[in-house]
């Protein structure tokens, strides 16, 4: 308050100071013309004086004009400035500034001058006087000049009451508007802060957004830490209950505090295809984007307990324009605590390495889908220089780096682990395969089969998600490589390193605390609302479109349904949300064909008014309307041809808060062998899939109950940050033989010889 009464007091000062200056110039300006008038209208009369050789007699006119308050005195000077005659005050003439005189008679102009005696301001206006045309003197008017000084003392009176008004009034408007829109919001803050420390999470209290509009990063930041501390004290409260009964829980936190503890000193790199963050244009806005990908669940933990580095592919629009000049961006962005370098890849590499090689090459492959793969020696060669791309960006960002833990995500880098290992044997490395492995007759299909499985064994620990997935990849080995096997202790050993392979079921996050108000009441009318449709039961599908899901298996069975068991016609819909993927191979597009064909002959040949048996929603959902559409449903449909693991099972599971609902599970998925209380069938039995929908719609509420709370007790504990400690713990507890090298120099990495000969073909 007393800066801005300073400010405006000082404002306000100077502003007068301006206005008196230019009252005072106007009032100068004012009296010398009215002293000029009075002096010309004399001036013929004391030249006709001065032309007879009298004396000009002024004393008259002086009286008539100090009478009428128009002047002081006045005075004639010859052309010498000798003062011929003059009346008025005798004091002023003494004073009388000598230069408008001599100035009018040399120059023959107009002359005049302020000036002041005592208390006594005036004007000295000197006039020429000429007689036959020859200069004979001066006549001088002085006028008085105080009424200037009063107005200016006017003015500044004026403007202290001014001044004081304006100060009172634009104070008291900003006391209220502080009181207002500052201090009322802040302790309402205050109060829901203080309520959220001593442990009470209701809105008695609450902030309304409204409330901060005018300070939106002090809203964003206040929401973030509202939220961590009911999420810090949910976590505890569930930490401590399930403590009590014996359990073991593994939270994002524990996870940072076990990784901590186990690595020291050393620093954790993740290579993925996949980036957490990614920058794309909204409008004329750059945003970032978090992926839907439980890896970033499970990894991100990791990365922030140690400032690790995640090295990935910079595929949004506007990754480029975020990185520093080494391509690195600090992330989260809301909490910068590690590290992202995002790796370049041209539009042909990727078509070759990631449509190609990757997802018409190897995802068939390992699928065993029906799908024939397509291997193409042209593939092949950028499958090997993106792998050494993201290779030598990996062993640069782990210069200086002792020790270093490396962990690989999925089959787009099998050959990173032996290009990583050979330039840096200290280094403890783990690939986690997400995908099944098939056996080593299907995988035999592959050309470049040694190739890959020499790449995966460079690691000192490969993952895969079900013990069958290890076995199949020794057999594939075996049967490859001239290696030696230990099936005892499940591990290889080739060219002087051994790698060890274990089984690592990967899962989802789930929150083991009921939220604040019953997410259970999820009307599903309402959420079909938009599509014209009303129903009784609602079965879900969630799916990337790939042909691997199952999906129109799932539709011809839901199908046999409505044909076997009519009395579920008008009461029983099936809502399948395919979000579209890897859109550029032709056999994806194929597949959304299809789908949407048949989608289309069902709804033609049993829609009713105001339903219809299949909702498709062919775009990709949010984690929050996916997660709605889960607790709506009354059945998830999974019916998976062939999969790693299935994270939609689980994510049903994590969802249903109300333990209710039914799972139908494919046996073909890894989620299988897990979650033995969900309905399993096979995807290929159309009759059978079409009896476990209606078993599941007939079943009874404790049926439903108790299976249900039994999977949802497999997924609380062995969640996706236990996944991650299991892996991570393993890997740091490994031997390495003749990695005791604690300063290792960067060597450059062997070239894979066929990819660098191609490379230079092309360039």
């Amino acid at each position: 308050m007393l800066t801005l009464i300073a400010g405006i007091t000082v404002v306000s000062l100077a502003s007068t100071y301006f206005e008196v200056l230019a009252h005072k110039h106007v009032l100068r300006l004012e009296l010398a013309r009215r002293t000029v008038w009075i002096a010309n209208t004399l001036q013929p009369e004391v030249e006709q004086a001065l032309a007879a050789g009298k004396t000009p007699d002024i004393a008259l006119q002086a009286q008539l004009l100090r009478k009428q308050g128009e002047a002081l005195g006045l005075a004639v000077f010859d052309a010498q400035g000798g003062l011929v005659a003059a009346d008025g005050p005798s004091d002023i003439f003494r004073v009388l500034p000598p230069g408008p005189v001599k100035q009018a008679i040399k120059k023959g102009e107009d002359s005049s001058a302020f000036g002041h005696t005592g208390d006594v301001q005036f004007l000295d206006q000197a006039i020429p006087l000429h007689v036959n045309g020859k200069p004979a003197g001066a006549l001088v008017v002085l006028e008085d000049a105080r009424s200037i000084g009063s107005e200016a003392a006017s003015v500044w009176l004026q403007s202290f009451w001014r001044i004081l008004a304006l100060v009172v009034l634009i104070v008291g408007v900003t006391f209220l508007m502080v009181r207002w829109f500052l201090m009322r919001p802040i302790t309402r803050l205050a109060e829901r802060l203080r309520r959220l420390r001593m442990g009470h999470n209701d809105d008695e209290a609450g902030v309304n957004s409204a409330d901060l509009s005018l300070f939106s990063p002090l809203a964003r930041e206040v929401a973030t830490i509202t939220e961590s501390l009911i999420e810090a004290r949910a976590a505890a409260a569930a930490e401590a209950r399930l403590r009590e009964a014996g359990e073991n829980l593994w939270t994002a936190e524990r996870l940072a505090v076990h990784v901590r503890e186990k690595l020291g000193s050393s620093r954790i790199f993740v290579v993925s295809n996949r980036e957490p963050y990614v920058h794309t244009k909204k409008g004329r806005e750059t945003v970032c984007v978090t992926p839907p990908s439980g890896l970033v669940t499970a990894i991100e933990p990791m990365l922030l307990a140690c400032d690790g580095v995640w090295v990935a592919h910079g595929s949004g629009s506007e990754d480029a324009s975020m990185v520093d000049e080494f391509d690195r961006l600090k992330v989260p962005p809301q909490d910068p605590r590690y590290t992202l370098r995002r790796v370049w890849l041209t539009p042909e590499e990727e078509k070759s390495y990631y449509d190609g090689f990757a997802n018409e090459g190897l995802w068939p492959l390992c699928h065993i889908a029906h799908t024939r793969p397509i291997f193409r020696a042209s593939d092949w060669e950028a499958y090997q220089l993106v792998n050494r791309k993201f290779a030598d960006a990996l062993l640069h960002e782990m210069e200086g780096n002792a020790n270093p833990i490396v962990f690989v995500q999925d089959y787009h880098f099998a050959l990173l682990p032996r290009m990583v290992k050979a330039a840096r044997p200290d280094a403890r490395v783990a690939i986690f395969w997400h995908i099944p492995w098939p056996n080593p007759e299907a995988f035999g299909i592959c050309p470049w089969q040694g190739e890959l499985l020499d790449g995966l064994l460079g690691a000192d620990l490969i993952g895969f998600h079900i013990p069958l997935h290890c076995n199949n990849f020794l057999d594939t080995v075996d049967r490859v490589l001239e290696s030696r096997t230990d099936r005892e202790h499940m591990s290889v050993r080739r060219h002087g390193h051994s790698t060890t392979i274990r089984p690592y079921p990967v899962s989802v996050a789930i929150d083991s605390v009921a939220p604040d108000r019953p997410v259970w009441g999820v009307n599903r009318n309402d959420m079909l609302k938009e599509f014209g449709v009303r129903a009784q039961s609602l079965i879900l599908g969630v799916d990337r479109l790939d042909y691997t899901k199952g999906i129109v298996e799932r539709l011809v069975a839901f199908e046999r349904l409505l044909e076997e068991r009519s009395w579920h016609i008008g009461h029983v819909t099936m809502v399948q949300i395919a979000a579209p993927s890897r859109t550029r191979i032709p056999s994806y597009m194929d597949l959304s064909r299809k789908v949407a064909e048949i989608t289309e002959r069902i709804n033609t040949r049993y829609q009713a008014p105001n339903w219809r048996p299949v909702v498709l929603i062919e775009r990709q959902c949010s984690h929050e309307e996916v997660t709605q559409w889960y607790r709506a449903a009354d059945i998830c449909l999974v019916t998976s041809l062939h999969d790693g693991m299935n994270l939609v099972a689980k994510e049903y599971l994590a969802a249903r808060v109300d333990e209710e609902g039914v799972l139908i599970l494919s046996k073909f998925t890894g989620a299988a062998v897990e979650l033995r209380d969900a309905l399993i069938v096979n995807p290929y039995d159309t009759d059978g899939v079409a009896e476990a929908i209606n078993r599941a719609l007939e079943m009874g509420f404790g049926e439903r109950r108790m299976r249900m709370q039994r999977m949802r007790r497999q997924v609380m504990e062995h969640n996706v940050y236990r996944w991650a400690a299991s892996l991570l713990g393993d890997l740091r507890e490994l031997r390495l033989e003749n990695a005791e090298i604690t300063n290792v120099v960067r060597a450059e990495p062997v070239l894979v010889p066929r990819a660098e000969e191609a490379h230079r073909k092309r360039a």
